[in-house]
């Protein structure tokens, strides 16, 4: 067999608001999200192999599985259960931090097997026509109510339990990524969350011009895990302060379930100052310069 090898991004998810909108029967939560991706993220590497296998190399790496319990590992055996292929997995993303990284990982799996079985099975999945991609996305849905938000990585609006997705379209920003280096379990999250019955976002169709323009509306909107977080790690309100300090800030806020939190800034020059700034003050913070919004290009398998 020729060897065959593929190099997929895994964009960060990063949740500009999180509205809880309630909580079905089976215990699972609804939301109502607007979603968008940043450059930054893991990288997976699929070659030729005996059997399936996983390895996780790379800076944050420690205390990633590389067995079955891996979402990527599920994922490529949703796109062959008798698949014999080699992953490696380099992980930039601090794992369990409210960016998706694990959720994100699972989709890039799955986009970067069906590539390395055979481009054409891509076809369905490069689509901007959500309904084209909801079966593939639902067949997703097992390893996580993330995944399908991360299969196609460019701006969305996802309710329900995150599968009922819509893209959106709107600028995308500059900004910074500040994780302070704690745990914060989801279910410890939730269960810190006082109301479970919140209203979710306005019921239109979220479309924007101007920067200035979405800045604002998302300020008005919210993140119901935000407090929850915090009273679980109360670091996290040491983040967003230290967020808002810094210059020419638009906006501070925490991603999904924490603890990572965002910042937006209105150039490049001023997010990386402040990246750079932050990073003296706190060195032992995960701070990142990126930018948020429509990753689909980057995330493209490619095959080396």
């Amino acid at each position: 067999m020729p060897m065959k090898r593929v190099k997929v991004l895994a964009p960060a998810k990063v949740n500009l608001t999180l509205h809880v909108t309630g909580q079905r029967n089976d215990g699972y939560h609804t939301l109502d999200s607007l979603v968008a991706f940043a450059p930054v993220g893991d990288v997976l590497y699929i070659t030729n192999g005996n059997i399936l296998s996983l390895t996780v190399e790379g800076p944050e790496a420690a205390g990633v599985p590389s067995d079955m319990s891996n979402l990527a590992m599920k994922a490529a055996l949703l796109v062959d259960g008798e698949a014999s292929a080699a992953l490696t997995l380099e992980k930039y993303l601090p794992a369990a931090s409210g960016i998706g990284g694990g959720s994100s990982d699972a989709a890039a799996a799955f986009r970067g097997m069906l590539a390395w079985q055979d481009e054409a099975q891509l076809q369905g999945y490069a689509s901007d026509d959500w309904a084209a991609l909801k079966p593939m996305a639902e067949h997703l849905l097992d390893l996580g109510a993330d995944v399908p938000m991360c299969l196609r990585p460019r701006p969305l609006r996802a309710r329900g339990i995150g599968e009922k997705i819509s893209f959106v379209s709107f600028p995308g920003f500059h900004a910074v990524l500040v994780n302070p280096r704690v745990s914060v379990p989801t279910p410890d999250v939730f269960r810190a969350l006082d109301n479970r019955t919140n209203p979710g976002m306005p019921d239109q169709e979220i479309r924007f011009e101007e920067k200035s323009d979405v800045v604002a509306w998302i300020a008005s909107q919210r993140n119901d895990l935000q407090a929850p977080a915090i009273k679980v790690q109360p670091i996290i309100a040491e983040v967003l302060v230290a967020i808002e300090g810094t210059e020419q800030v638009q906006l501070a806020r925490m991603s999904g379930s924490g603890a990572t939190c965002f910042g937006l800034y209105p150039d490049s020059a001023s997010a990386q100052k402040a990246a750079d700034d932050l990073s003296v003050e706190y060195p032992d913070w995960w701070i990142v310069p990126t930018w948020l919004g429509d990753c689909v290009d980057l995330a493209e398998p490619v095959k080396t």
